[in-house]
């Protein structure tokens, strides 16, 4: 019930006022049914936008750290997470990562949409990164669609770091659902499991046109970040 009422009283009509996303291929999105909606990951602002324009509820895996948050801050994010029944994913590890794609899984099972971001997290440069394995283990075990999704736009409005996003419209790109039947049965296979995903990675960045980079974002993260240690180390007395 929260989720309807934030999408069509209190959030939805003041994000479509102020962003005005312009839409294309909704016609996508199934009507009924379990599929994934696989999308890049720019901003804080992509879990509402995305969400706003799409007639169905959709559900997202959202990192463990929206919902453990200190503080005033912490405790009204978890809180709003919550009520929207968005799932909380600890991304700390491989147990981690299976427990997340059961928590999808349940979603599937529910004929529900799911959305998730096989980047993992965030670009915090606005390139598109490798995307992790775990859409295609879900894909081929629930054997569902995953419909692509590019955000464009919202990391100009909202890169990370930027508490309040910029008055600034946004456009919102669905491409025709993939189909990998021909791969059931296979979401043990390694090299089939990467092939799924990087075919979702490639129908993602044709909808984006960004950057692509072939490495995971949170290697690059934290190789930069040890750059920027050894660069500017800190001042010892």
């Amino acid at each position: 019930m929260f989720y309807y009422l934030l999408k069509y009283v209190f959030l939805g009509p003041v994000l479509r006022l102020l962003f005005r996303p312009r839409t294309e291929g909704l016609e996508h999105i199934p009507e009924d049914g379990a599929a994934i909606v696989a999308g890049n990951h720019l901003s804080f602002s992509d879990h509402f936008l995305m969400p706003v324009v799409l007639k169905r509820r959709i559900t997202f895996l959202a990192k463990q750290e929206y919902f453990t948050g200190p503080g005033v801050k912490g405790r009204l994010t978890a809180a709003f997470f919550r009520s929207a029944g968005q799932i909380p994913v600890d991304r700390s590890g491989k147990e981690a990562g299976q427990a997340a794609i059961r928590e999808g899984l349940g979603v599937l099972a529910r004929d529900e949409l799911l959305g998730i971001y096989p980047e993992g997290t965030r670009s915090h440069d606005g390139r598109l990164y490798k995307g992790k394995v775990g859409v295609a283990v879900m894909a081929l075990r629930a054997g569902v669609p995953v419909i692509p999704c590019a955000m464009v736009g919202t990391f100009e409005i909202q890169p990370p770091g930027q508490v309040v996003p910029k008055i600034k419209r946004v456009r919102i790109r669905f491409g025709e659902p993939l189909d990998f039947s021909r791969y059931a049965g296979m979401e043990n296979d390694r090299t089939v499991l990467r092939a799924v995903t990087d075919e979702i990675m490639y129908r993602i960045l044709a909808l984006s046109g960004q950057e692509y980079v072939d490495d995971y974002a949170a290697n690059v993260k934290e190789a930069e970040q040890a750059t920027q240690q050894r660069r500017f180390p800190r001042f010892r007395h």
